[in-house]
């Protein structure tokens, strides 16, 4: 029997299987409705920029080890990387949120939690990797964009309707699409009893399963990580931002990112990284030293008031 193609090069990550030892452990914060999250801390020695560095869809924190690893040794950026609501080692509820902006609102209390200990001259960048990337965004167009000096997209899901998205994300992602239109529909006039139905499951090879995975979402979590239109996002959000793009990227057209981006955001620096995969861009020197030169030669910029 012929096995199905992995939608991702997912073999690419195994060299963290060796590096678990020296993950940061996992920290608690508290979010508004005072459930318990984690996020892991990568300290730099001398720095006062701050990153939130997001997971993709089904994952978790500890593959962004490698990127938040490189940026903090060399001094470039403090970054935590939470284990989003919904996700991670233990959740109260795997695969959903209480309600569409949740994730948003986590994201905002994270930063607060860091501020207590910050000095008053941090400052503070978003990013994400894929659907990660997405919710960068999200959180750059909306109520709390104000909070970041700086967002910075890797390989970045920007929608089902994005011109650079190929079909069901090459493979990756499986919507139940009439479902998806009648909860909508009911959402649109107030009903929400249905938001917690499972709309999307994620194809992950089952031997890459380690009971960490979160393989299905609820529709407010699949809205929640993604922004409504990324072009209004995009046109809201005043900050720098820096998409890096993998020329190798199985779910995405790369050549289409900047003929996609740069009408809704005309300063934003998208970099296509030759030679990588989706998954690979975060194993990625290349792509690591794009992302340290740009946090660094945007640090002395700041967010024009909304």
């Amino acid at each position: 029997m012929t096995q199905p193609r992995d939608p991702f090069k997912f073999a690419e990550l195994l060299p963290l299987r060796e590096q678990i030892a020296q993950m940061s452990p996992l920290e608690p914060y508290q979010a508004r409705d005072g459930a318990a999250l984690s996020f892991r801390r990568y300290a730099a020695a001398d720095s006062r920029t701050h990153l939130i560095l997001i997971h993709g869809s089904s994952a978790h924190s500890a593959y962004l080890h490698p990127f938040a690893r490189y940026l903090s040794r060399r001094n470039v950026a403090n970054v935590y990387a939470p284990d989003l609501r919904g996700h991670g080692p233990s959740p109260q509820r795997r695969g959903d949120i209480d309600y569409i902006g949740q994730l948003e609102d986590d994201l905002a209390d994270l930063i607060a939690h860091i501020k207590k200990s910050a000095p008053n001259d941090a400052r503070f960048m978003v990013g994400g990797h894929s659907s990660g990337g997405g919710l960068a965004l999200r959180f750059g167009g909306g109520p709390h964009g104000y909070l970041a000096q700086g967002f910075v997209l890797l390989a970045p899901y920007l929608g089902h309707d994005a011109p650079m998205v190929k079909r069901n994300a090459g493979g990756w992602a499986d919507a139940n699409i009439p479902k998806i239109v009648a909860i909508a529909v009911l959402d649109g006039f107030g009903i929400k009893r249905f938001n917690g139905t499972q709309v999307l499951r994620f194809n992950l090879p089952e031997q890459y399963h380690n009971g960490y995975e979160t393989l299905r979402y609820s529709y407010r979590l699949m809205r929640g990580m993604h922004p409504q239109s990324y072009k209004d996002s995009l046109r809201t959000t005043r900050a720098p931002l820096l998409m890096l793009v993998p020329s190798e990227d199985e779910a995405f057209h790369a050549e289409r990112f900047k003929a996609g981006v740069t009408p809704y955001k005309p300063d934003a620096t998208i970099t296509l990284v030759n030679g990588t995969s989706h998954l690979g861009l975060l194993m990625s020197e290349p792509a690591m030293a794009e992302t340290a030169r740009w946090i660094e030669g945007n640090e002395h910029t700041s967010q024009t008031a909304r």
